[in-house]
């Protein structure tokens, strides 16, 4: 399970009320298991109101929208960058926390090629070479906005194998025909700037 938080207020925007936290969807994802425990960890009680959007850049969009209270986005993301450097956010705080287990997953595990394209989202990728089981090959990776987009293509039998989550396989009905390890990972916490 999810090992405690390390917290970093980075501001006076950490104190401002957590009442919806928009991040990366759909569900299963690594990004709305860090926005759970967010909310569990600093959220106002009762049922976790985390909003899951296709990017983190919709997701942003709904902060800034105020749909959202806060934003929570991965520093593995590529393009945290901009958020960082939106002058209309705030860095409120940042935790490490460790994601649920990765492993690779198909929805008819005796059906895999041994010549296998993954589906993974783009912070990953690094793992495919480490969890791909010997006696299977690497023909490419197709890149996806999620984990659980990833899934979702190998449960459309889209492609031979997804790099996910154990929460978006169990959602996807999917079952790892590789070894699982989770990832120690450092999250960032925006709100909007208060003027």
């Amino acid at each position: 399970m999810v090992q405690p938080a390390h917290w970093i207020d980075a501001s006076p925007a950490a104190r401002i009320p957590i009442d919806s936290i928009a991040t990366l969807g759909p569900e299963g994802t690594s990004s709305e298991n860090a926005a759970r425990y967010l909310w569990n960890s600093r959220g106002g009680g009762g049922d976790p109101v985390v909003l899951l959007y296709s990017t983190y850049e919709d997701a942003g969009d709904a902060l800034r929208e105020g749909i959202a209270s806060h934003l929570v986005a991965a520093n593995a993301y590529s393009a945290i960058n901009a958020f960082y450097m939106d002058p209309g956010l705030s860095l409120a705080a940042a935790f490490v926390c460790e994601t649920p287990p990765y492993g690779l997953a198909s929805p008819n595990p005796a059906a895999v090629p041994q010549l296998v394209t993954v589906a993974s989202h783009p912070a990953p990728v690094p793992l495919v070479d480490e969890l791909l089981p010997a006696g299977y090959a690497l023909a490419g990776i197709l890149r996806t906005d999620s984990t659980s987009a990833a899934a979702i293509k190998a449960q459309r039998l889209e492609i031979d194998l997804a790099l996910t989550t154990q929460p978006a396989a169990a959602v996807h009905k999917l079952q790892f025909i590789s070894r699982t390890r989770t990832i120690q990972m450092l999250w960032s916490v925006f709100t909007v700037r208060q003027r």
